[in-house]
């Protein structure tokens, strides 16, 4: 099943195909010398229950360690004597596994990747050895100022949701997993209806899908449709929190910092409600993206009150959450915070100038287009959304969009999201 999806954009003319097994490849041809592979697995952190709370970024380390075809390293070789580069990335709502080959290396390179994404062995002794490094990489996180922040705000900012909860998991849960859970959790989630794989670069799109389904053939994986129904990914009964109904406050002392760490967040709609995400996405860049922002130019240039800040709405597949977050002198909390509301107040009660929006939407458009000069950027643009939404419109729809909203639809939206009466805050100290 074959078909071209409509242009949106003279940028993007990606082709869907459906394999049997429901494998999903999106192709398109890209001229530019180059060809990305992004394979996508709709699983991450969030679809884990408590007692293998990591397991999706583990099992990321260690699809590399070895096939029944390929040893531990020998992947990493054969890309590296063609020149190409490989990576991986692991989060909340999604797993994913990318190559990027020169056109007349991809038919070679792109079965080795897909075999390591969809057969690894995970071995004992490899998985006893990556354990350590999966540790080290959490200790690393707990020391990172940074990650601690963030941390933090999400436990503030979900009371069940796994989104609380971070991608590496805990180390008392990585440091009682079995290779053999592992195993099990490979073959349970790694099912080709879970799997999207975005192929760009300049080769022809039949050629780019045919190279993908042959790999898959190359390396014992059907794609035909299976006699018997393949275990689904984990059912999602995931439901999003209410708003916040009070000011939830939490403060913290942190001797690693030399200055204090002020996060405000509200609960907001996400993937599953993405109409609902535009405006709030527009809101984020008019308080505070760029320096030409609302919070950005008064608090740090005009009142010199935060060394800097920024906001993000930040969309996982089940809720979102609107996030500020400064870094400032600690005598300044409370004064910080307060400017943030009238902000806010004032997004709720007067409509963001023509100028503005005008001066936004180019931000997006221009956005769009810089994020759209590689293969590899439309890769992950079609995996993304293909993986998040089971749908590309939206990938290719952005920009008109977010171009449609107008000043009563952001007003609308402060109004309706963020409360400056209800919302949760995190204050970070350092050691007096």
């Amino acid at each position: 099943m074959t078909s071209t999806l409509l242009k949106s954009t003279p940028l993007n003319a990606p082709t869907l195909h459906r394999l049997p097994n429901g494998l999903t490849i999106v192709a398109e041809q890209m001229p530019v010398e180059a060809v990305n592979l992004n394979v996508w697995i709709n699983v991450g952190s969030s679809d884990e229950p408590d007692p293998i709370n990591g397991m999706a970024h583990f099992l990321e380390h260690m699809v590399f360690k070895g096939t029944p075809r390929l040893n531990s390293g020998e992947f990493e070789r054969l890309i590296e004597e063609r020149g190409a580069v490989t990576n991986a990335a692991t989060s909340q709502d999604y797993t994913h596994y990318y190559i990027t080959t020169a056109p007349k290396d991809f038919a070679h390179l792109a079965p080795l990747q897909l075999d390591v994404v969809l057969n690894p062995s995970i071995p004992e002794d490899a998985f006893q050895r990556e354990r350590l490094v999966v540790l080290e990489e959490i200790r690393r996180s707990e020391d990172n100022p940074r990650r601690r922040t963030y941390q933090r705000a999400m436990e503030v900012a979900f009371d069940t949701l796994p989104y609380r909860r971070q991608v590496l998991g805990p180390a008392a849960v990585i440091e009682q997993l079995t290779a053999q859970q592992m195993r099990d959790f490979h073959a349970s989630q790694y099912q080709p209806k879970s799997i999207t794989a975005a192929v760009v670069g300049n080769l022809p799109v039949e050629e780019l899908i045919e190279i993908v389904a042959q790999g898959l053939t190359e390396i014992g994986v059907s794609t035909q449709e299976p006699e018997v129904e393949s275990q689904e990914a984990i059912a999602s009964t995931l439901t999003p929190e209410p708003a916040f109904r009070e000011i939830v406050r939490r403060e913290y002392v942190d001797e690693s910092l030399q200055q204090a760490r002020l996060v405000m967040m509200w609960r907001v709609p996400g993937m599953t409600h993405l109409s609902d995400t535009y405006a709030l996405d527009v809101l984020s860049v008019i308080l505070g993206q760029g320096r030409m922002s609302r919070l950005f130019r008064d608090l740090r240039e005009d009142r010199h009150l935060v060394t800097n800040i920024g906001v993000s709405n930040m969309s996982h597949r089940h809720q979102g959450v609107f996030y500020i977050g400064a870094q400032l002198p600690v005598e300044n909390l409370a004064e910080v915070e307060a400017a943030i509301l009238a902000h806010i107040r004032t997004l709720q009660t007067e409509p963001a100038s023509e100028a503005e929006i005008s001066r936004f939407r180019t931000q997006v458009a221009n956005r769009f287009v810089f994020g759209n000069e590689t293969p590899s950027d439309r890769a992950n643009l079609y995996g993304y959304y293909q993986t998040m939404m089971g749908d590309l419109a939206p990938a290719l729809n952005y920009p008109a969009r977010i171009q449609a909203l107008e000043a009563a639809d952001l007003q609308s939206a402060a109004q309706q999201y963020l409360s400056c009466d209800a919302y949760g805050v995190v204050a970070i100290k350092p050691a007096s």
